[in-house]
């Protein structure tokens, strides 16, 4: 009897991880899709408001409040690197070596923690792409010997009886395989929007540090 319930417990268990991912893997598609929006909404915004600005200290000023977002924060790590630049006219360490590769480095650190933001969770849903299916397998397996076992001491080999368990066991591979396939295609389609975002986001380092530059030496002319 214990041997019996144990196996049933192993089985339902299986049952409930994947219910586990499913909950999981949704809750992740959900948010990620809130967070691609919600970036492309503000970069859409500031990208606007920034190069309709007539200086970059006009640009400066753009209230916090309403533009939001990785290029906003990109954009204000410059501006505030240059800020820095300015006043401590070479004396710190951090400051010597040629301006424009010193910005650059600035804004990429930036940028590779606006990239970091973007990709987290994205690892979970490959994981559970590729180790629901397994999961369910692994019930289904453990659901067949358990049937085959009671088959066996009920002494009857019929279709009605064989067939039956088999099919209850199977569910658990249906079910890792229904879990896993939103997980992948999710996986798959945020890590296209990632590639995206990232190129957008580079070229406006790139328009930003053109832009500071020609900013810089004007006012020194």
């Amino acid at each position: 009897m214990l041997h019996h319930i144990l196996r049933a417990a192993v089985i339902d268990g299986t049952l409930y991880i994947l219910l586990v991912f499913s909950v999981v893997s949704w809750t992740l598609i959900i948010f990620k899709s809130w967070q691609f929006w919600k970036n492309s909404y503000w970069n859409r915004l500031f990208n606007n408001a920034f190069w309709e600005a007539e200086s970059l200290t006009e640009a400066e000023a753009l209230p916090t409040n309403k533009f939001r977002g990785p290029q906003a924060r990109i954009a204000r790590q410059g501006l505030a690197w240059l800020a820095e630049s300015r006043q401590s006219t070479g004396k710190k360490l951090k400051f010597r070596g040629t301006p424009s590769e010193l910005l650059e480095q600035s804004l990429s650190v930036q940028l590779q923690k606006e990239l970091h933001l973007m990709e987290s969770g994205l690892t979970i849903l490959a994981s559970i792409g590729s180790t629901a299916p397994f999961v369910g397998l692994f019930g289904t397996v453990l659901g067949i010997m358990h049937a085959m076992h009671d088959i066996t001491e009920s002494g009857s080999s019929s279709l009605d009886v064989v067939a039956g368990p088999i099919g209850d066991a199977l569910v658990a591979t249906a079910i890792g395989i229904a879990v896993a396939v939103p997980a992948v295609l999710a996986y798959n389609f945020f890590l296209r929007r990632v590639k995206l975002h990232r190129a957008g986001l580079e070229n406006f380092v790139v328009s930003f540090i053109h832009a500071a530059l020609n900013t810089d030496t004007q006012s020194k002319e």
